[in-house]
């Protein structure tokens, strides 16, 4: 029987084989992209991770582009679309569950690398659910609370890793919101790692680089 998951999506298979269940990284896109985009950062990353890149649930703008939340920005800012936003992480958690029990990955080692809007729903899944995580790595993107207004039990979040990475020169989300972020975790008892780049809204051969030593000494500690 073929199995149904709540998402479409990619994977690879680990490069190092080990005899245990393999850490799984869930990689979430950007607005406007698909489940191909994030997987090409497989082979930059630490090879014992089995890499699974998910395709957000809604159609966006043109053929092959998809959003976890519609928006729309007008004189009076951005308008969210908290239905779809709120659906979107009903399912992620959903697939969370479902490609640690299909995959056999190991659910203690369980890692969030969002892009951009991506890491908007990295933040939402950690402020939902903490205890499914090891860690979050946020690229680009930043944390918006009053859209995912949960409040876990700090108790949870204690020593709970999270690396921020963001470009001075993104023209998509400025670094004032990679800051602003920052500040708001620091106020957690989160055990954040946050770095700035001279780039654009994208992903630098420096900023994966670092992302892959961050992810391998995670790994490392368990």
């Amino acid at each position: 029987m073929t199995q149904e998951f709540s998402l479409v999506h990619t994977y690879r298979r680990p490069d190092v084989r080990s005899d245990g269940a393999p850490p799984l990284l869930l990689a979430l896109h950007g607005i406007g992209s698909n489940e191909k985009d994030l997987i090409g950062l497989q082979p930059h990353l630490d090879g014992r991770f089995l890499v699974v890149s998910a395709r957000a649930p809604y159609d966006y703008a043109f053929p092959g582009g998809y959003s976890w939340f519609g928006l729309e920005i007008g004189p009076q800012g951005v308008k969210v679309d908290l239905e779809q936003a709120e659906e979107s992480r009903k399912k992620l958690v959903k697939f969370l569950d479902e490609i640690v029990a299909v995959y056999r990955a190991d659910p203690g080692r369980v890692y969030l690398m969002g892009f951009s809007q991506g890491s908007i729903m990295s933040f939402a899944i950690l402020s939902s659910v903490p205890e499914k995580l090891a860690g979050v790595v946020a690229m680009s993107g930043r944390f918006m609370p009053d859209l995912f207004p949960r409040q876990p039990d700090e108790k949870t979040l204690k020593d709970f890793p999270v690396m921020v990475v963001h470009g001075t020169h993104d023209e998509v989300l400025p670094v004032q919101n990679a800051r602003a972020t920052r500040d708001l975790l620091s106020k957690l008892p989160v055990r954040l790692s946050y770095k700035e780049y001279p780039m654009g809204h994208e992903v630098s051969a420096e900023s994966i680089r670092d992302v892959r030593e961050w992810l391998k000494a995670e790994l490392d500690r368990k």
